[in-house]
């Protein structure tokens, strides 16, 4: 497995161990759910095929980064004589993970996402504001270039023209979209699983509810919904990318409601532990389907579950004014977090400990 805590806690929460690709020093090795790690050394391609030749039935693939699919996806070929794994097409994984790429498949399929245009200068014939992002991929030369965000926020046309100013000596390109207004908390998203024959296994819906930064920010908490007008868009979306994998949507809900489609991710996310607990385990369908198993119950999901990145959201909460015992409060009703979790609380203590001993 290519993956973190919440895809191990999924796929544990269906009794199913996981060995991580992981330095031996890494906490998730002691997660109750872990029975082993593969260090990566000089090249994680390697380091799995050689896990791999010791096993009489070629064991499941599992992947929850950008970086991870990237990797699965670019040695496709290689991995598939050793693992099973669920994959859209190469270039459709090379499409929806670039920007720019992405933006004239959707526009061609009639998507709703919002008018985009290749940062070339200051007259792209877009709406201010605009977000900026690099495209295809975000690397060091960003922040080189002195961008601290993921996202920038351009309000006018001298601003943008300084950001042209800042990258056209990195080699970088970048796309402009117009911004939908509103905060993070309307960014709602929908995850699926599309098996082989074109079927949806599994779906459930989602929002935001902070995020650090506050805006473009990393997600901090969210929760489970049951909005049927995202389920709706979701799957008209994977019908025209003619999507079969595990995909999570992203769109954000104008102020008139309408939805709007910001990006979508081709893997596994840290939603997938509090999907499972709502009652939509994904991870442990796929993981059926390539084994050879009957597929684990699936119903609605429960809307109302939450996950919450402790730490980070307890900064987020209190700059957005919400009081300290308040979040407290309401952190504890939380059904599933990044770190710490009563069945499996090994990970947390060993990273504390460390960081004590540390100080």
């Amino acid at each position: 497995m290519l993956g973190r805590i919440d895809l191990v806690r999924a796929l544990g929460r269906a009794g199913i161990a996981s060995i991580v690709v992981a330095a031996r020093a890494d906490p998730i090795g002691y997660s109750r759910h872990v029975i082993g790690t593969i260090d990566p050394g000089a090249g994680a391609v390697d380091a799995l095929l050689a896990h791999a030749g010791g096993s009489v039935e070629p064991p499941p693939l599992f992947y929850d980064s950008d970086a991870a699919l990237m990797l699965v996806s670019r040695n496709r070929d290689r991995l598939g004589r050793a693992y099973r794994f669920v994959l859209p097409e190469t270039e459709l994984v090379e499409d929806l993970l670039d920007k720019r790429r992405f933006q004239e498949l959707a526009e061609r399929l009639g998507l709703p996402v919002p008018r985009a245009r290749r940062v070339t200068g200051d007259d792209l014939g877009l709406r201010f504001p605009v977000v900026v992002k690099a495209t295809p991929h975000r690397d060091r030369r960003w922040e080189e270039a002195g961008f601290a965000t993921k996202v920038l926020l351009v309000n006018d046309p001298p601003a943008l023209r300084d950001v042209v100013t800042r990258i056209d000596d990195t080699g970088l390109e970048a796309i402009a979209q117009e911004l939908i207004p509103g905060p993070e908390d309307r960014i709602e998203s929908y995850h699926v699983y599309v098996d082989d024959a074109g079927a949806v296994a599994g779906e459930f819906s989602g929002r935001k509810i902070r995020t650090a930064p506050p805006q473009f920010g990393m997600t901090t908490s969210l929760e489970i919904t049951d909005d049927a007008d995202v389920v709706t868009a979701g799957r008209d979306a994977i019908e025209r990318l003619a999507f079969h994998g595990v995909a999570k949507l992203d769109f954000k809900r104008a102020p008139d409601g309408r939805l709007h489609l910001l990006e979508v991710n081709p893997r596994f996310t840290l939603w997938t532990h509090a999907g499972a607990v709502a009652g939509v385990n994904l991870p442990a369908i796929v993981h059926a389907d390539l084994t050879g198993r009957r597929r684990p119950p699936v119903g609605r999901a429960r809307a109302g579950v939450r996950w919450i990145w402790p730490r980070a959201d307890a900064a987020a909460a209190r700059s957005s004014g919400v009081p300290r015992l308040s979040w407290l409060l309401w952190a504890l009703r939380s059904e599933t977090n990044s770190s710490f979790a009563l069945s499996d609380p090994a990970p947390y203590l060993v990273r504390r400990l460390r960081d004590m001993v540390g100080r």
